[in-house]
């Protein structure tokens, strides 16, 4: 390839790079501001300053646009929680330390939460940003599965077995109607409770 042409790649690599950025600082800044049922795709694109088709090439629905920003948020809340987890000893209180910065993620936008949630179950899996939740949420389930493994009685199959059984009962928590007007505690404090009845301890 010549110099020109690799130039050519690089700078349209870029412009790509810049236009997915500002997409998802516009689509993140209208959904923390209206929630994402009151935010329509020519907004975003405005605010972002692409055309609405460039805004597709990038994510087809709001949902897929919802998936785009909240994984960028999950990601970071990820790392939080396995830093807290890896400073607390007590096993089950390292899942809980592991899993508040997701529960606090969750709900700065409550129905974004929920909606993130459902478009992470019920989405189509060959889309990009689906495909990324769900490695995140794996991500998440294996930091649960290594806190488990503290414990050298626990196997790994066990381990990650139990840690699916976290996931379902943090993503159900968070996802409940029941649960819409509780506080990230109250919700952490009920996520315990449960994980606590699962564990025995």
């Amino acid at each position: 390839m010549s110099t020109s042409a690799s130039n050519a790649l690089g700078r349209r690599e870029r412009n790509k790079q810049q236009k997915l950025e500002r997409i998802t600082a516009a689509a993140s800044e209208l959904f923390a501001e209206h929630g994402i049922d009151d935010v329509t795709t020519q907004q975003i694109a405005e605010r972002a300053d692409v055309g609405t088709g460039t805004l597709f090439l990038y994510a087809k629905t709001k949902g897929e646009l919802l998936l785009l920003v909240q994984n960028a948020h999950y990601a970071v809340a990820l790392e939080k929680g396995i830093a807290a987890a890896e400073a607390t000893p007590d096993a089950r209180a390292a899942i809980v330390a592991l899993l508040r910065p997701i529960v606090e993620c969750n709900r700065v936008q409550v129905e974004n939460g929920r909606t993130y949630l459902r478009e992470m179950v019920f989405a189509e899996p060959s889309d990009g940003h689906h495909a990324e939740a769900l490695r995140i949420v794996g991500e998440t389930e294996d930091a649960v599965a290594s806190i488990l493994r503290r414990d050298p009685k626990t196997s790994e199959e066990r381990a990650a077995a139990l840690a699916r059984i976290v996931s379902a009962i943090m993503f159900l928590t968070l996802t409940a109607s029941t649960n819409v007007d509780l506080t990230v505690d109250e919700l952490v404090d009920d996520i315990d409770r449960q994980i606590v009845a699962l564990l025995g301890r």
